[in-house]
């Protein structure tokens, strides 16, 4: 046991059916808080409302459940979800940090740039239609120490130099809306995949911009961000390309089983932990220890 102090959360967006990359991330976050005696959320990333689909909301509580886990604290099911517990019910307090960070000179502009489009179209903050981006200096680099990779340097001037905290709808952008909700939660243990390693440096630095979200840092919170599941042409996985695409990870023939199996295999464990829930976690302790307790401070420019 490390202590009671650890809180972790399971984060999913219900844009897709959730693969098996997901589930892996699932298991991996369920065994760490586990093993450091923690506590454990369930916050689901609902401000994609063009993407949301009740289906996709409904297989977060179904894959749960069809992995075995538990979870302390968190919505029961969708309509609980939905009443209670939506990133819609906190659009005050993102929105009260948008009009703060408005306010750090030469911090936000405002871009009327698609995805798709290449141009950079300068539009004016109140000009409706437009993204409130950050601006990075190009000389920026976040260092923090990464409890499965190390420590860890992000040049995000470079990977990142602009990103969006308010969309071209007027709602708040995940990389805002993730740091708030884990000050909300007081998270203290974030496990990602490795794919997103340039997000959590975007966080970090846009946290540092204000008093209020300078909490949310390297030292108070543990990083790790595990590899990646790739499919049999060495991509990684994606929900909108996994099959079968009408169930997801649910849809696999070998059952939860294949995901224990790679959890297994990202820690280097024998075959046989991954013949049930119980047999993964009692052979994962040492390695889960490992990852709980390596240094997690840095600093970073």
């Amino acid at each position: 046991m490390i202590n009671d102090q650890v809180v972790g959360r399971l984060a999913p967006t219900p844009s897709g059916y959730l693969h098996r990359g997901n589930a892996v991330n699932f298991v991996l976050t369920w065994l760490l808080v586990r093993r450091a005696g923690g506590s454990l959320h369930l916050r689901i990333d609902d401000l994609d409302r063009a993407r949301l689909r009740p289906a996709y909301l409904e297989s977060i509580f179904r894959t749960i459940d069809w992995l075995g886990l538990d979870y302390d604290h968190g919505p029961n099911g969708p309509d609980d979800f939905l009443r209670h517990h939506s990133q819609l019910l906190h659009l005050p307090r993102y929105n009260q940090l948008l009009r703060r960070l408005r306010l750090v000179p030469g911090l936000l502009h405002a871009s009327l740039r698609s995805r798709s489009q290449n141009q950079e179209i300068p539009a004016d903050l109140d000009q409706p239609g437009a993204a409130w981006r950050a601006r990075v200096p190009a000389e920026t680099t976040v260092a923090f120490a990464d409890a499965w990779q190390g420590a860890t340097a992000v040049a995000l001037g470079r990977e990142m130099p602009d990103f969006v905290l308010r969309k071209k709808d007027g709602v708040v952008a995940y990389q805002l809306a993730s740091v708030a909700d884990d000050l909300r939660l007081g998270t203290t243990l974030v496990v990602r995949g490795l794919d997103l390693r340039a997000s959590t440096a975007a966080q970090l630095w846009l946290a540092r911009q204000l008093p209020e979200t300078a909490a949310f840092n390297a030292r108070r919170i543990r990083f790790l961000h595990h590899p990646l599941l790739t499919d049999a042409r060495g991509q990684k996985l994606s929900k909108s390309q996994q099959a079968p695409l009408e169930r997801g990870v649910l849809g696999s023939e070998a059952g939860p089983r294949a995901v224990y199996a790679a959890v297994a295999q990202l820690l280097s464990l024998p075959g046989e932990a991954a013949d049930s829930l119980g047999a993964l976690q009692q052979a994962a302790g040492p390695a889960l220890e490992a990852l709980l307790t390596q240094p997690h401070s840095a600093g970073g420019s």
